[in-house]
């Protein structure tokens, strides 16, 4: 069918809910990766009930026309990126909070509701949802659980997968399905919850989830930052702090490029030469406690340590963290990446890299969620955008990733931690799955959307 034709049908069944204007095609084909699809969709829905959902996706099943979903757009692999004969299908105006169980600390919402916005209501009730991602303030809940989002938090209280209790997931060919529990234990069947989470929009569109929560209990931030001649020794140090059983909620790595591109952004004064710096917060009734002995661990493995006990003085330290993405604008263009390595192989990573922007010729600032062995290193290269604001990664800089992805795998690591694979890393999937696990995978998928009309070309 043609894709004026598959337009009208979308216009008949959901009026103006279709829009075709040039603005709306044409921010639906990138992403905050700089990655665009090729050629814009044909139309985007902004579904605003599951009923559109349904709808748009009925529509989709009886023409073989593809959908792709989308909440705000602040992915970095690439995955809710429409192209030419798709259907971008928006979830994002889809934002309510449905229901809010305090005595059973859960939460109902919707997918298109922001992160940060979902904890300013919750905490009205002395709860939050504890998944913390970088994008917090501008990335969906939906979007966390489609690409199994972690963040700064995780290392103490989990990724979205730890956080989610069951989902609402619309299949391909309309039918909604309800899986999950509204208790925090359940085993019948098998967890398609589970499935669902991190599949990146390929088995169904999550249209509600059913949240489990964290009760805000008053008590201590400590925060403690400390400064190393090198990254490898501050890498070195974090292992000797997971060692030491102290659980922080918060450890941040931050190499000498990035801390030195922070600080000047910021206005602060320059870092020493090579300098690499952890930032780790610890809360809760024994905060302080923990804080000490994290510190005298630092200071043993060659930090210079300061300990802050004042909440607001640790905010401040950790902006310098989450000022990393607006530093990197500063030094050209960057492809974000994502990679993570058992905890114990974050110092032989940090050496990997070196290496590759020696051998490759190119600049690596990266940083760390140290807590759990999950690293952003950040390509940077010079390009101009094209006329919507797109910059492509050229081909010396796909190289030096396909360098360190393999390099991530060799050392027992694993190619996302929490980006998702979408369009930019699906080319190294079967590397890191087997032939096996990877035609069983595309299997499960055509179990769920047996046309293959959603998200094509991503993950698979």
């Amino acid at each position: 069918m043609s894709a004026a034709s598959v337009v009208a049908r979308l216009r008949e069944g959901l009026g103006d809910r279709v829009d075709t204007s040039p603005a709306a095609l044409q921010t639906a084909r990138a992403d905050k990766s700089g990655h665009a699809a090729s050629g814009a969709p044909i139309a985007v829905v902004h579904a605003a009930s599951v009923a559109d959902v349904q709808a748009t996706l009925r529509i989709a099943t009886a023409t073989g026309t593809p959908v792709v979903t989308r909440g705000a757009g602040t992915g970095l692999a690439g995955g809710a990126n429409a192209g030419a004969g798709e259907i971008s299908l928006s979830v994002r105006g889809m934002d309510r909070i449905l229901e809010v169980r305090a005595d059973d600390q859960l939460a109902v919402v919707e997918p298109g509701i922001l992160n940060a916005d979902l904890n300013a209501a919750l905490a009205e009730h002395g709860l939050w949802w504890a998944p913390d991602p970088a994008s917090r303030a501008i990335s969906t809940v939906g979007g966390n659980i489609a690409t199994g989002a972690g963040g700064l938090l995780c290392a103490k209280y989990g990724v979205v997968r730890d956080a989610v209790l069951g989902v609402d997931v619309v299949l391909a060919d309309g039918r909604l399905l309800t899986l999950g529990h509204r208790t925090v234990k359940g085993v019948t069947g098998l967890d398609l919850t589970s499935l669902v989470i991190g599949s990146e929009g390929t088995l169904g569109v999550i249209v509600g989830a059913t949240l489990k929560l964290r009760r805000l209990v008053p008590g201590d931030v400590c925060t403690v930052a400390a400064t190393f001649p090198d990254v490898r020794t501050a890498a070195e140090a974090s292992a000797a702090v997971t060692a030491s059983g102290v659980q922080p909620s918060i450890m941040e790595l931050m190499d000498a490029a990035s801390l030195a591109a922070v600080h000047a952004l910021l206005d602060l004064e320059a870092p020493a030469p090579g300098a690499a710096q952890l930032t780790i917060q610890t809360d809760g009734p024994a905060a302080g406690a923990e804080a000490d002995t994290i510190a005298d661990v630092l200071r043993g493995a060659g930090g210079i340590v300061a300990v802050s006990h004042d909440r607001e003085e640790g905010e401040r330290l950790l902006a310098i963290r989450r000022s990393m993405h607006p530093a990197m604008e500063t030094l050209g263009t960057t492809l974000i990446e994502d990679v993570s390595v058992p905890r114990s192989a974050m110092p032989a990573m940090f050496d990997e890299i070196a290496r590759v922007e020696r051998e490759r010729g190119v600049t690596i600032p990266t940083v760390a969620h140290a807590g759990d062995g999950n690293l952003h290193p950040n390509f940077i290269f010079d390009a101009e955008p094209d006329e919507f604001g797109v910059v492509e990664a050229p081909a010396y800089i796909w190289d030096a990733a396909d360098d360190l992805f393999r390099a991530a795998l060799r050392l027992g690591g694993t190619l996302t931690g929490e980006h998702g694979v979408g369009v930019l890393k699906r080319r190294w999937l079967a590397d890191e799955l087997g032939d096996d696990q990877w035609r069983l995978q595309r299997e499960i998928t055509r179990v769920f959307d047996p046309q293959g009309i959603l998200n094509p070309g991503k993950v698979f």
